[in-house]
């Protein structure tokens, strides 16, 4: 098992001026840190990549889809952006060092057609995710898709959903994630979601109800941990929580008020939680 923590805590973009904090998420004692990637600036990837060796710390990253860039766009010009785009975000990851590039890289965040997916929407979300896997592969890098609740986008919203998706693209590099945060919103069962998706799942982000310190909220996490062990899954455990230390990222985000003292004691909080609940 690997505990990680998302980076989007403080930042949406980490570079040089982010190495004390690095070193601080390796003196609390993770493994890894998930690096948000929406840029393509070559020099501090590789500035960033190096720091993280130096520390020791390993590395996911997570990104999203875009209007302007959406997979499952009626026009053929957008899905080819949308190609381009996630070619671009893997060759950042090889320079990082990232094995796992998660988040709703499916369809574009936020964006709404008044209905559920269509049959066309799924074959060309098939169709790109396919083209930009092959791109991947080269990498050595996993394309980590990640169900978003209804209100965040209407295209994959369940663990029945994603994984069926994953399971119809049939290809080596895309798989997905679970999030305790979302399947808090649309499972009706949380042992049944966790084991319907587990053949495909390699990637958990752990996050509250209200994107606060995991285990100060109310999702079931007893469940949660309880059947992770009963699937046996050994992969990354990632905390994924907001704040208001990134005004834009509050607003996407919908953080109104302070949910924690610090991110710090969120930071240190979340991952005694998770090592008392999984490795008990």
């Amino acid at each position: 098992m690997k505990y990680g923590l998302n980076m989007l805590l403080w930042t949406s973009s980490v570079g040089e001026e982010h190495f004390p904090l690095l070193e601080q998420v390796k003196d609390w004692g993770y493994d890894g840190v998930e690096l948000p990637i929406f840029d393509n600036d070559v020099e501090k990837h590789k500035s960033v990549a190096r720091q993280l060796d130096t520390l020791g710390l390993e590395r996911t990253a997570v990104s999203v889809s875009t209007p302007e860039a959406n997979p499952i766009s009626d026009s053929p010009a957008v899905r080819q952006a949308a190609v381009d785009r996630l070619k671009q975000l893997i060759d950042s990851c090889h320079l990082l060092g990232v094995k796992l590039l998660c988040g709703p890289l499916h369809s574009a965040l936020g964006q709404f057609s008044g209905q559920g997916a269509t049959p066309s929407e799924w074959q060309w979300g098939k169709e790109v995710l396919s083209r930009a896997a092959d791109h991947a592969k080269q990498a050595n890098v996993t394309l980590v898709l990640e169900y978003l609740n209804r209100f965040e986008c209407y295209f994959l919203n369940s663990a029945e959903d994603c994984s069926r998706f994953v399971k119809e693209v049939n290809h080596p590099q895309i798989r997905m994630m679970y999030d305790t945060f979302h399947a808090n919103i649309e499972e009706k069962c949380i042992a049944t979601a966790i084991k319907t998706c587990a053949p495909q799942t390699v990637h958990v982000h752990i996050s509250e109800n209200d994107r606060s310190t995991p285990g100060e909220g109310h999702v079931d996490w007893e469940t949660t941990f309880r059947t992770l062990k009963e699937v046996k899954y050994d992969g990354w455990l990632t905390v994924e929580a907001f704040g208001l230390a990134l005004p834009e990222l509050a607003a996407a985000t919908k953080i109104w008020r302070r949910m924690f003292p610090s991110e710090s004691h969120l930071a240190t909080h979340a991952l005694q939680f998770m090592k008392t609940r999984m490795e008990s």
